[in-house]
């Protein structure tokens, strides 16, 4: 019997009440067994294959690189929360910089055009990242919208390295988020991409054109793989 067959006779022959989940063995989708190195190599090698760039550095010292990022990229303008420690460490670190700081936590209309025209660069917290897939996953709040990280030309995401999962079943499970899901979460794969008819891929033209992760690591920088 097809899987479709099955599902229909379910229902046919279902009475009143719950409809219970068929038998299912979920180790196709998690299990892989992945070392923390190897989680950091297959995340770091899935994320920069579609142009994502990687940064490892000293959870201590993760500012200075940082700096050095919005140095190198000529970001005056950087969008960023005020409560997450993130955003509150990266406000302390550039104090004295040339950076102009933008307050995100303020309806959208009010700062709708200067988001979208005169903002470089936008500086996110995330929950963890997915080994298998090279992938971010944040969970937006007032003081970190979603905007930030879907909108200027720039994404800058911190990430620890120790929240790494082997799968995106992982993540769903082991942190709970069926417990209380936010109004939407988002899962970054890379800078924002696009293809015409002819499968040619375009960086940047709905979204960031680059995506930088700082890498944490609480005993210091390291090298993925190392």
């Amino acid at each position: 019997m097809s899987a479709r067959d099955a599902i229909l006779k379910r229902l046919r022959e279902r009475a009143d009440g719950p409809l219970t989940p068929p038998e299912c063995d979920f180790a196709v989708v998690t299990n892989r067994g992945w070392s923390p190195e190897e989680r950091l190599e297959r995340f770091e090698r899935w994320i920069t294959s579609v142009h994502g760039e990687v940064i490892h550095v000293a959870t201590h010292d993760w500012t200075t690189a940082l700096v050095d990022v919005l140095t190198a990229k000529g970001v005056q303008r950087l969008a960023l929360g005020r409560e997450h420690p993130v955003a509150a460490e990266a406000r302390r670190a550039l104090v004295d910089a040339e950076v102009e700081l933008v307050d995100v936590d303020r309806d959208i209309e009010a700062w709708k055009r200067e988001q979208f025209e005169r903002v470089d660069a936008g500086l996110t917290s995330t929950l963890g990242g997915i080994a298998e897939t090279g992938s971010l996953w944040l969970w937006p709040t007032p003081d970190e919208p979603r905007l930030i990280s879907l909108v200027p030309p720039i994404h800058i995401a911190v990430l620890d390295a120790d929240t790494l999962e082997d799968t995106f079943f992982d993540v769903v499970e082991r942190p709970g988020w069926a417990g209380g899901m936010p109004t939407n979460a988002l899962l970054i794969s890379g800078p924002s991409k696009t293809a015409d008819i002819e499968q040619t891929l375009a960086y940047g033209v709905h979204g960031p054109r680059e995506l930088v992760v700082l890498v944490r690591h609480a005993g210091g920088a390291t090298e993925a793989g190392a």
